[in-house]
């Protein structure tokens, strides 16, 4: 990844520099300018960014960042201008995300745990799908983190998308956070819960999946700013906003939601409502920073990539049909493997269309329209119907 300068940089830029000391003892470097010669960027190419923070040297005397300097890739990143914006659409998901704050420990556990203890309360087959469903979303979410922290920020040049970014992380851990207070709260095996990405077949052959489509991007070696190396972004953005977030969680989201319709461990389908509002907005996201990327770097979405992509979705879906037949290899009531295969199908639709692709399969129907429902859930009337919460403030806490 470049950091760009101004054309007349190699003309005008005095090639001196000067270390300052911090009070840590750590040096800086500051590249300066005469007054005559402040350089604009304008997108010409002076240096690259550091693989590893994802930032850029500090050119003193530079021209001031305008915002049509902004761009999602390969744009100047020596720290974060939010201001002026350029993407109001990332600003929007950012204070979204805000308005969304939750912790788990809000949301009562006291009626799925005696359900969970009940000899009767469960069938053995919505037992296997719950311990199934729960190993699959406790590492897959720290996959997601991984990916943000390590790739995907380092990468995205744009300062309101990185706010954002930093918002999702923190989400990310909220929902780790999650399947370990579920986990916690049942007195579920912690070792079989969070073994299962090694011990589940399709589990495995989809985390396994998701580091393929990323295992060059996670190393501090690895720079945008060549074509290749801009599509390799662009797979990896689509792997884990389209795929990972975007179509893997959705059967995991129908299950727990059903049990929750036939007012069944209400506590985790509550939490579940909150992680689908969550991941609803990283999807939208994701897709709008692949869009925007594709409308500024129009030659990564040749036809033979969209054909790629498009084979990706196709593969991702096949992994999922799979991942439903074995938490449900009976099916429950109202749910089978037959019913989420078929809403597989018609996701994967969606997401080829809202990354402009042609459909991978025949038009399909959605079997669970109830799904929407969950969108439509008021966050605070449920918490105070649920449990009272003490909440502390900054001056309250002890910082011993």
């Amino acid at each position: 990844m470049t950091a760009p300068t101004s054309s007349s940089a190699a003309a005008g830029t005095v090639p001196a520099a000067r270390t300052a000391s911090t009070s840590s003892s750590e040096e800086i470097t500051v590249t300066t300018t005469t007054d005559s010669a402040r350089p604009a960027v304008d997108g010409a190419v002076e240096g690259t960014v550091d693989n590893v923070t994802g930032l850029g040297a500090i050119q003193s005397g530079a021209a001031r960042v305008d915002v049509s300097d902004k761009a999602m890739i390969n744009a100047r990143a020596d720290v974060n201008q939010l201001l002026p914006l350029k993407y109001g659409w990332a600003w929007e998901k950012y204070l979204a995300g805000c308005n969304n704050h939750w912790m788990p420990t809000e949301v009562s556990m006291q009626a799925d745990i005696a359900l969970w203890k009940s000899r009767d309360g469960l069938t053995e087959d919505e037992r296997l799908m719950l311990k199934r469903n729960l190993g699959f979303f406790a590492t897959a979410e720290s996959l997601v983190a991984n990916n943000i922290v390590l790739a995907v920020y380092r990468q995205l040049t744009n300062p309101e998308c990185r706010q954002y970014l930093l918002r999702q992380a923190f989400e990310e851990a909220v929902h780790t956070h999650t399947f370990q207070y579920i986990c916690t709260s049942l007195g579920l095996d912690e070792g079989e819960l969070f073994n299962m990405y090694r011990e589940v077949p399709s589990i495995t052959a989809k985390d396994a999946w998701a580091l393929k489509h990323t295992r060059n991007l996670e190393s501090g070696e690895f720079s945008t700013g060549t074509p290749e190396a801009d599509q390799d972004f662009l797979r990896d953005l689509i792997a884990f906003y389209v795929v990972f977030e975007g179509m893997w969680f959705y059967t995991g989201f129908a299950q727990i939601l059903s049990l929750g319709r036939r007012n069944k461990m209400v506590g985790i389908a509550e939490q579940y409502q909150y992680i689908l509002r969550d991941e609803s907005i990283h999807l939208n996201f994701g897709i709008d920073v692949i869009n925007q990327i594709k409308a500024e770097n129009p030659h990564l979405w040749s036809a033979e990539f969209q054909a790629e992509v498009r084979g990706m979705l196709k593969e991702a879906c096949e992994l999922e049909i799979e991942y439903g037949k074995e938490t449900m290899p009976r099916g429950i009531l109202g749910l089978n493997a037959d019913l989420t295969s078929e809403y597989m199908r018609f996701i994967t639709n969606r997401r080829c269309v809202q990354l402009g692709l042609a459909e991978v399969f025949p038009p399909a129907e959605n079997p669970f329209p109830w799904m929407s429902e969950t969108m439509d859930l008021k966050k605070e009337k449920n918490f105070f119907e649920t449990r009272v919460i003490e909440y502390q403030t900054g001056g309250g806490l002890s910082w011993e």
